[in-house]
């Protein structure tokens, strides 16, 4: 299967060396890197069960032309479906990260992780149910471990969204590393597979964006993981790799779409971003806003009753937060909702919590919701950005004022750690397990969700369970 190297053909560079070798070779021996991802496959799963409430989620699932499923193929939680592995990948991809509410990586490139479950579990689910492997629930979470390790290292240090790139480019690739091992490939196999990654080159922000906010937003991160399953199965057709698709001087990744930087890393690959991931576990909210809605929930007693007196409302937020999702003027849809600091902070303001329904036009259409982003004077606090970059603290933080015309003001509340963050986990996990249990109740009856949740609070025999049996659990039945 694996390109034959020839004396012409050069060796392939470190970048794509280094992750081959440890999709291939690592052994993570991590507890709490397991412990992190049996929740993060958990919160995850239920992230995709709630987005089958949402018809513009529901409408893009299923084979891509009716009629094209496939008896044998791997299954899509939450539904009947059974599809081929990619088009199964970008059905899950999709249901994960519709919502916005699975979990996150901040660095000098953001993005989640856990998006490369959808190729993960469609793939492990399929070679179970064709014979081909005998996968459990512990090689799952040892391919997430590796996947949020390299989506993660690779974004600590490379800031893709300064040069106007989406980061599902690196589910993309922590995807194809992967889910090529899943598919029996070797560390030859992963070296050609990812140099395909790199080449395909990155979605444009645009999307993410005004005046171009929409739902591919929600979308993009499925179709980056799917496409990962393609290139895998292509590479393992015995198609030849590309060893300097990265480095190769005026065609390279590097200088076509990086300006002419290399890439940058400051650590090797272990088990760092799964034991540091963020999780969303109050809101659905873009995450550099978690700890601002957490204020103003705070403060919602205090002012829900002089809403007419509000003078303005100060906002102090991280660098990252101002370049991505402080925006005035009208907000299109919910994907432009749910990327509007202003908007998120309005709600909690009004309405003490903040959920995926207040995204919807409803919600939106109350007029108070303008009129308070329209009081809102959004500015960067310095010690803010400092510490979100921090590898010691790697913090979120926000914080709230809010001034009355006459002159007083509520007190202003910091939150610097949203209760998903590494520090609050002790706080966090019992309530993201709640989450996944009300996540449960939106798609199956009780039977059902508790069969579910008694597998889930068994370690040991979560991870023992067959990667296809786990998928029957999550198999649509009669309610």
């Amino acid at each position: 299967m694996s390109m034959h190297k020839s004396a012409q053909r050069p060796s392939a560079e470190r970048i794509l060396v280094d992750i081959a070798d440890y999709v291939s070779h690592f052994v993570i021996d991590s507890p709490e890197a397991f412990e992190t991802a049996r929740h993060c496959l958990m919160d995850s799963l239920g992230c995709g069960l709630l987005a089958l409430n949402y018809p513009a989620c529901t409408k893009l699932l299923g084979p891509v032309v009716p009629g094209a499923e496939m008896n044998g193929g791997a299954r899509v939680p939450g539904t009947g479906y059974e599809l081929d592995p990619v088009g199964a990948a970008f059905n899950i991809g999709c249901m994960i990260r519709w919502l916005d509410y699975n979990d996150t990586w901040l660095a000098a490139e953001w993005g989640h992780p856990s998006d490369n479950l959808g190729g993960i579990l469609a793939v492990a689910d399929y070679m179970c149910r064709q014979g081909n492997a005998d996968y459990t629930v512990r090689d799952i979470l040892t391919a997430a471990i590796k996947a949020h390790e390299i989506q993660g290292v690779i974004a600590l240090e490379n800031s893709f969204n300064r040069v106007g790139l989406d980061h599902v480019l690196l589910v993309r690739i922590a995807s194809t590393a992967v889910v090529t091992g899943l598919l029996g490939g070797n560390r030859e196999d992963v070296i050609n597979a990812v140099s395909h990654a790199w080449i395909d080159g990155g979605a444009l922000r645009t999307y993410r964006h005004a005046p171009n906010t929409g739902s591919r937003k929600s979308w993009a991160a499925g179709d980056a993981t799917s496409r990962a399953v393609r290139l895998a199965l292509i590479t393992l057709s015995g198609e030849m790799g590309y060893p300097t698709a990265l480095s190769a001087p005026g065609w390279g990744f590097h200088d076509v779409l990086f300006k002419g930087r290399e890439l940058g890393f400051t650590r090797s690959y272990g088990s760092y971003v799964m034991e540091q991931v963020l999780f969303k576990i109050s809101f659905p909210a873009e995450f550099h806003a978690q700890t601002a809605v957490e204020a103003a929930c705070a403060l919602h007693p205090q002012i829900i009753g002089r809403l007419s007196e509000i003078e303005k409302i100060e906002v102090e937020t991280q660098e990252a937060g101002v370049r991505i999702i402080d925006k005035t003027g009208p907000l299109d849809n919910p994907a432009d909702r749910d990327h509007c600091l202003q908007y998120m902070i309005a709600i909690g303001l009004l309405q003490g919590t903040l959920t995926a329904d207040h995204y919807e036009d409803e919600a939106a259409a109350d007029p108070r919701v303008d009129v308070l982003r329209g009081k809102m004077e959004v500015r960067e606090n310095e010690r803010f950005s400092r510490e979100y970059l921090d590898p010691g603290k790697r913090s979120i933080g926000n914080a709230l004022t809010v001034h009355f015309k006459d002159g007083s003001s509520t007190e202003r509340v910091e939150v610097s750690y949203p209760i998903g963050h590494r520090r609050r986990r002790t706080e966090g996990i019992p309530l993201l397990k709640k989450k996944f249990e009300s996540n449960l109740g939106s798609r199956f009856g009780e039977e059902q969700s508790s069969a579910i949740l008694e597998l889930f609070s068994d370690a040991d025999r979560l991870d023992g369970t067959p990667a296809d049996s786990l998928i029957d659990l999550f198999v649509l039945k009669e309610r």
